[in-house]
């Protein structure tokens, strides 16, 4: 078996390493499966590394991405809804909505964290209206699964999250580049959006009233202030309300060409503030208690002066388990560092924008370096 020096041949980004690589004096440098996460890993091993160049590398069988999945679901649920809104729904429109709402769940249940953190960091793909409802879609199986809903419901939630737009997609993208306050006649199609979706569905096939019911009232309130039958209370589907409540939170953390994205504990502390009038209380604690204090993807800033990213939960809300990505002095790190908030200096001091990180000139981030491979959108 021969020795032979890593070359910048052999790696790549994001690649998990099919051997493991010694220095040249024999110890042990990185394991097999570890992944290269930057290019400064790259030259480093091309620099120092020998591996035992025997039959050719067998490279590590890639494992399913939960932004592969959503991204694909963007794409596809893009192509079906232009069909739908002009009022041309292909034949199979029902398998091809159902196969997307499959998607998302495979999704969810590959790894939650991912999925939910997708929606702070996954803002780039895909058109708004598209990926808006794909991640409604995401918090709402969320709530619906911790509210011990069916299986029928769930479906219903998905389906609904993934359609409730449908009547407004002709302008949705316009509106959302646009800074401008809308004009009386955007206004009222706004407002007349949940009516014509569930016009559209109907015409496209679609008779299941659960379903329909849902995207009808999405926008409903609590006190009777919402839209389109000014409706209150218990004469709102309960469904309804988890895919509202989804469709808020996922909207507030979006940026916008009008205005920056909120901070996901804004957003959260938004609706715990909006339950007191529009918002049904038990329902936005729900959330809070799903997506947490601090919710996956959000960054922070520790008492030790470094900047990072929530990538899981710890024992309590309070303490979520962090991956520091800016050093105290400011510095982008080539690798990431594991903190745990329950230490002292790693305390969460302040939570920030993604862009008042992107304002310290920090590199975008890629999710793979936080959350492996099973992020991975390539």
């Amino acid at each position: 078996m021969n020795i032979r020096k890593v070359t910048a041949a052999d790696l790549k980004l994001g690649m998990l390493l099919p051997w493991d690589v010694y220095g040249e004096n024999g110890a042990l440098l990185v394991r097999k499966g570890h992944m290269i996460a930057s290019a400064n890993q790259i030259a480093y091993l091309v620099e120092r590394g020998v591996f035992e160049d025997g039959l050719p590398p067998q490279p590590a069988p890639e494992p399913p991405s939960v932004l592969r999945k959503l991204n694909a679901a963007y794409l596809e649920l893009h192509t079906l809804l232009q069909a739908v809104s002009h009022g041309v729904a292909p034949p199979d429109f029902r398998r091809r909505l159902d196969d997307i709402a499959l998607m998302v769940h495979a999704a969810v249940e590959l790894n939650v964290d991912i999925a939910t953190a997708s929606v702070l960091h996954n803002q780039h793909q895909a058109t708004y209206a598209a990926r808006h409802s794909v991640n409604t879609a995401v918090i709402a199986v969320l709530l619906a699964r911790a509210r011990q809903r069916s299986r029928n419901d769930v479906m219903t939630v998905t389906l609904a999250a993934l359609t409730m737009n449908t009547g407004m997609l002709e302008h949705h993208q316009r509106w959302h580049d646009s800074s401008a306050v809308l004009d009386p006649v955007d206004h009222a199609r706004k407002l007349a959006h949940p009516e014509l979706s569930v016009q559209l569905l109907r015409a496209a096939g679609v008779n299941d009233e659960a379903w329909l019911n849902c995207v009808l009232h999405h926008h409903e309130n609590e006190d009777g202030t919402g839209y389109p039958f000014g409706k209150v209370g218990a004469q709102i589907p309960l469904l309804s309300k988890l895919v509202a409540l989804a469709d808020r939170y996922c909207a507030r953390v979006s940026e916008r060409t009008y205005r920056p994205a909120m901070a996901p504990n804004g957003a959260l502390r938004d609706m715990l503030l909006e339950a007191r009038t529009t918002l049904d209380t038990n329902l936005v604690s729900l959330v809070i208690r799903e997506l947490g204090i601090y919710p996956i993807g959000t960054y922070v800033r520790m008492i030790n002066g470094e900047v990072g990213v929530v990538s899981r939960r710890g024992l309590q809300s309070t303490t979520p388990h962090v991956e520091s990505v800016i050093g105290p002095r400011g510095a982008p790190l080539d690798v990431f560092l594991q903190r745990d908030t329950r230490n002292e200096l790693h305390a969460i001091r302040e939570v920030l924008t993604n862009a008042q990180v992107a304002a310290l000139d920090a590199p975008p981030l890629r999710m793979a370096q936080v959350w492996g491979r099973a992020a991975a959108d390539d």
